[in-house]
């Protein structure tokens, strides 16, 4: 009979995960067990508090849906999301860093020519962000698909609100000569969501639940790393406080104010608007 006590169990709990035939999986697993024990023993986790996490996590899967991924969210908040970026993404230090993902992704964006309007009338101040995409090199790099998303001016994504078209997301492909041009609104910082169990959870401490304004990218190109970024907008509120931990120096850019006249697609503006320019940098595929 095998005898359970607390101190063996773990040493039990570990060799028993140690038989999945994936040696990796075995690696991860056994890893984790002997890490949650040590949480449990650190803490001296009573029943209660065990119950009250199961609870959590139960509730974190069932408000999560194919547009709300809370327990990304929950990843995000907790440094995990940016760690992982950290250490699976070590991009040489002229290539553009990458940061989180973020729970609001969703795919299958409409593709937009150079310079197409991705806000489609919604109300806000017009945004042109503009560049090229570069390799390591200054290799210009044409066919290189942008995916784009934002929030709106009330800091809501579509995957949060009841539509049934794209919103503030779009797909760019980069011309011969590497260049880009979006065309949106300029987003404003906003709150995460704190209707679900992350939320209930930051509402039990101060830490804010503010991030900066900012734009998302998603770039992917044969034979270069993709790249997940961000663009934040310089001299927003919460860039020191990113509720997500995602904010970069080298993503911090300028939001240039310009009267009615040439924008950069080309075009003309009949209302003033703003400009980021930006050179994305891509890490070639080792």
């Amino acid at each position: 009979m095998q005898l359970v006590t607390e101190d063996n169990v773990t040493e039990l709990a570990e060799a028993r995960w140690g038989t999945a035939r994936d040696p990796r999986t075995a690696e991860v697993l056994t890893a984790l067990v002997r890490h949650l024990h040590a949480f449990a023993r650190e803490v001296r986790l009573t029943e209660a508090e065990w119950m009250a996490a199961v609870q959590w996590l139960t509730r974190t899967g069932q408000i999560s849906d194919e547009k709300r991924e809370e327990f990304i969210l929950a990843s995000d908040v907790v440094g995990l999301s940016m760690l992982v970026v950290q250490m699976n993404h070590r991009f040489d230090e002229a290539a553009t860093p990458a940061t989180v993902l973020g729970p609001f992704h969703i795919d299958g964006s409409p593709e937009l020519e150079y310079g197409a309007d991705m806000s489609d009338g919604l109300p806000g101040t017009p945004l042109y962000v503009h560049g090229t995409v570069r390799d390591l090199d200054g290799k210009l790099v044409g066919g290189a698909v942008l995916d784009v998303w934002q929030a709106d001016t009330d800091g809501a994504y579509e995957a949060q609100l009841d539509v049934d078209e794209a919103r503030l997301r779009a797909k760019y492909t980069t011309r011969e000569d590497g260049a880009y041009c979006v065309r949106t609104i300029a987003p404003l910082g906003y709150g995460i969501p704190l209707d679900g169990p992350v939320g209930e959870l930051i509402g039990r401490t101060d830490i804010s639940p503010n991030r900066p304004a900012h734009v998302h990218f998603l770039i992917n190109v044969p034979g270069y790393e993709p790249l997940i970024t961000h663009l934040f907008r310089e001299g927003a509120p919460y860039l020191d406080s990113d509720v997500v931990f995602g904010t970069k120096q080298e993503l911090v850019v300028a939001f240039t104010e310009h009267e009615p006249g040439p924008t950069p697609d080309g075009g003309e503006s009949a209302v003033p608007f703003l400009t980021a320019e930006y050179d994305f940098v891509l890490q070639p595929k080792a």
